[in-house]
């Protein structure tokens, strides 16, 4: 099947018991077992549901990989995947992640142990620099959040095998829409679902999916054992969402451009953040793996001028956290998403005071450009 008949026909997409198109939600927590000991396939909720189970091959078809796991949002998902190493292990991170992923890595992960190396994962001969004896894998984001860097996942991929590494790739922004890592050699992808998948700003998860049999083992006991499993309301809106990414991601994508466009001719933009830019270092890497640029732009404005008076002059943008929903969503990274990394390290990865993230989305172009004008007339 192509993409877009996934989107809809993959995974578990008719309930065998009665040829509902839909998938129910099953809601209960335990069932009923017809004979003692006998291993059945539905014996308790946060072991396995359903609903979930839908979901879960879902998303396994859609980044062509084998398994697929829900967890009750991104930073479960995440930590799941980082409980496959033990104490004492090493893990190369990319210096420009999420600040909750850091927040993870820094304040809880090191506690038990994990040992992390945080490099620009785009530097090759750097990656390869950071690797010591203990280290066990490579984490990165490509497209990253919020500078939207690139990183070459097969040349990372293939130096992490030849080490016998595990790598990780968060790949929210770009979508199974627009990259399939696990086509390009990683070991496991993760997702935060709140986001372009569930599409709609109503639901909290996180995905994890690995074409590795052992990989796959070892997720699903740490799935059960930590348990913070998504549920099966939230697992069925995450099917609902998922079934009309296609057809979202190509109206984010035509916005996203316009809106690139607008501000590339803005003489108060100092400086633009988006894999799409013809001139950006990453946009040849970009074209190879990628099948779109996605719908998240970053910029600076002009020395001098007011970040947070442009963010809170726009009407029809909402200020707030979070991206990928049908509506736009602008925030300034410093204050907001990224306010868990110190200003030190915020500033040497280029995540300046003054930088504006935007997470375009479905409206009418002409009131999404009229919007981004009017608050620029007024700084």
């Amino acid at each position: 099947m192509k993409f877009n008949t996934k989107l809809i026909h993959g995974g578990i997409s008719e309930d065998k018991t009665t040829g509902a198109v839909s998938i129910p939600v099953y809601r209960s927590s335990t069932f009923h077992q017809h004979e003692l000991g006998a291993q059945p396939k539905w014996e308790y909720a946060r072991t396995g549901n359903p609903t979930r189970q839908a979901l879960e091959e879902l998303i396994a078809d859609l980044e062509n990989g084998t398994r697929g796991f829900a967890f009750a949002s991104g930073s479960a998902a995440i930590h799941a995947v980082f409980s496959l190493f033990s104490s004492g292990d090493h893990i190369i991170i990319g210096n420009d992640v999420y600040g909750g992923t850091f927040r993870l890595v820094n304040k809880v992960l090191k506690r038990f142990g994990l040992e992390f190396s945080v490099v620009d994962t785009r530097d090759l001969q750097t990656v390869e620099a950071a690797i010591q004896p203990n280290t066990k894998a490579i984490y990165f984001e490509t497209p990253t959040n919020p500078l939207l860097k690139i990183t070459d996942i097969a040349a990372v991929a293939k130096i992490a095998k030849a080490h016998d590494l595990k790598t990780i790739v968060d790949n929210t922004f770009a979508t199974p829409y627009n990259q399939n890592p696990l086509t390009l050699g990683v070991d496991i992808v993760v997702h935060s679902a709140t986001k372009y998948l569930g599409g709609h700003s109503d639901v909290v998860a996180g995905l994890a999916v690995t074409n590795d049999e052992k990989i796959a083992e070892d997720l699903a006991f740490l799935q059960n054992s930590i348990g913070s499993v998504l549920g099966p309301d939230d697992s069925w809106l995450l099917m609902r969402g998922i079934k009309t990414l296609g057809a979202r991601m190509r109206i984010h994508h035509e916005n996203a451009k316009l809106v690139y466009d607008y501000l590339e001719n803005n003489d108060k933009v100092a400086k633009i953040y988006y894999p799409g830019n013809p001139e950006s270092v990453g946009y040849d890497i970009a074209k190879k793996q990628m099948r779109g640029f996605g719908a998240m732009i970053s910029f600076e404005l002009n020395e001098g001028l007011d970040a947070k008076k442009f963010v809170e002059s726009l009407q029809l943008i909402d200020l707030a956290e979070s991206l990928g929903g049908i509506e736009s969503l602008i925030e300034v990274p410093a204050v907001m998403t990224h306010a868990a990394i110190p200003r030190e390290i915020r500033l040497q990865n280029g995540i300046t005071d003054e930088l504006i993230r935007l997470s375009v989305g479905l409206e009418d172009e002409e009131d999404l450009l009229g919007d981004l004008k009017q608050a620029f007339d007024k700084i």
